[in-house]
């Protein structure tokens, strides 16, 4: 999934004429609190909403000002996940998105793309959530399938994170069925520590089945 294919189509840019009353007002109607600055094609910078309450003159065009803009874009060809990091990492309720030649293209909002972030990680699908925790040294993706196949389950989605020492790796594994004992069992007799695993009777850990909850509920805004 590329960054192409997640651009908005109702975000409209702003121009130096524009006024900051404009441009907030343009922010309450599609819920934004950022939007781009674009001379013909060029990408000048991204405005927030607390930039246009510091110049204390919201009726005067945005040129009329010495704007300080952060400009953060991703290109055309990226993955989502270059997408989702730049937007993490500086907090932007949205992410320009400029051609091979530095264009202008759009912008992908932060709410389509957790939606469309969810659709990857397969969010929606009905199925069981298990956790387990394995040596960094230790980590097979191989075997990791091999067990969840031989429990008559697939991977719908996996991600791993890691502990801070780097020595543990944490996998959260989306499975197509509720049923985990079969899995649970499989990682247990190949030496794997269960973490957490929710789906079915099995509610190993109550906190993380409380969050997946809440990011369910989220996602479905």
């Amino acid at each position: 999934m590329l960054a192409k294919d997640l651009i908005s189509e109702l975000i409209p840019a702003l121009r130096t004429s524009d006024t900051g009353l404009q441009t907030l007002n343009s922010m309450e109607a599609f819920r934004v609190s950022h939007l781009p600055i674009v001379n013909n094609k060029s990408f000048l910078g991204l405005i927030s909403d607390s930039d246009i309450y510091d110049l204390n003159s919201a009726n005067e065009p945005l040129g009329n000002h010495r704007l300080s803009l952060i400009k953060p874009y991703v290109y055309a060809n990226q993955h989502i996940y270059d997408v989702i990091e730049i937007a993490s990492r500086l907090k932007l309720s949205l992410v320009p998105v400029l051609d091979a030649d530095s264009n202008y293209l759009g912008v992908i909002t932060t709410h389509d793309l957790l939606h469309r972030f969810s659709e990857l990680i397969a969010a929606h699908t009905p199925g069981g959530i298990i956790q387990i925790e394995v040596g960094a040294r230790d980590y097979a993706l191989s075997e990791i399938a091999r067990i969840v196949e031989d429990s008559d389950s697939k991977i719908l989605s996996l991600y791993v994170s890691q502990s801070e020492d780097g020595r543990q790796l944490f996998i959260t594994i989306k499975l197509n069925r509720t049923d985990l004992h079969g899995v649970i069992h499989g990682f247990e007799r190949y030496g794997y520590r269960i973490r957490a695993g929710y789906g079915g009777n099995v509610q190993i850990d109550e906190t993380a089945l409380k969050n997946y909850e809440s990011l369910m509920k989220y996602l479905d805004v």
